[in-house]
């Protein structure tokens, strides 16, 4: 199993030399560098090539959200953005995700739940939690524009079957969750993401939850 190579962009020493120790531990991933602000884990990045980047929003100089913008947006990196937060409703958050990020994790998540965070952004999934991260992306698109109509130059290339699954995504399901509900095998559910991110450009399930509820196909709160 290939090493899941992660670098850790915080201003406090002791949160990057913590997640450093806990990541090292764990089998399959290493902690490749740290960087102490945004600017740092822009060039860091550029440097160490990492699969997933730990991020602090607030950090001195260049902040979290505008580091996240320049990873995922370069083209030279594949490396995806984790965002850490103290709080899970923090205002930043959605901002971060909207620049890229692939998810968020609290500072205090114990060692499994920080060793999993890393493995399922590595693999190319969102850390797009049910419990959490649906409720801060439905919180926090009430702050955006106000919806608008799904776009036809954007959502015409979507099949009615995969407009439904996009709608699900959003609404925080997993892809077993996904296939009992239509009623298809997992299989069958993965092509569908696969072919969304595609067919819209999108980065991951986040990316794919934000589009549809800033697009105005599922709306803050709907059912």
């Amino acid at each position: 199993m290939k090493t899941v190579r992660a670098l850790i962009a915080d201003d406090q020493t002791m949160v990057r030399q913590g997640f450093t120790v806990l990541l090292n531990a764990e089998p399959g991933i290493e902690v490749v560098g740290q960087a102490a602000d945004g600017a740092e884990a822009v060039a860091k990045v550029d440097e160490l090539a990492p699969d997933v980047v730990l991020m602090d929003i607030r950090m001195p100089g260049l902040g979290g959200i505008e580091a996240t913008r320049r990873i995922t947006s370069s083209a030279t990196t594949t490396a995806r953005v984790l965002v850490l937060t103290t709080f899970d409703l923090d205002e930043y958050v959605y901002q971060a995700l909207r620049a890229g990020a692939s998810g968020f994790l609290l500072k205090d998540a114990t060692a499994a739940e920080l060793a999993h965070a890393v493995r399922v952004v590595a693999a190319g999934e969102a850390l797009l939690a049910p419990n959490v991260t649906r409720r801060l992306i439905a919180e926090f698109s009430r702050l955006s524009a106000e919806p608008r109509s799904l776009p036809r130059a954007r959502t015409g290339n979507l099949t009615e079957r995969e407009t439904q699954v996009l709608s699900l995504i959003a609404r925080g399901l997993s892809n077993a969750e996904i296939a009992a509900h239509l009623v298809v095998a997992d299989e069958t559910v993965k092509t569908h993401v696969s072919r969304i991110l595609l067919k819209q450009n999108l980065r991951d399930r986040t990316q794919a939850a934000i589009y549809a509820y800033e697009s105005g196909l599922v709306r803050p709160g709907g059912a």
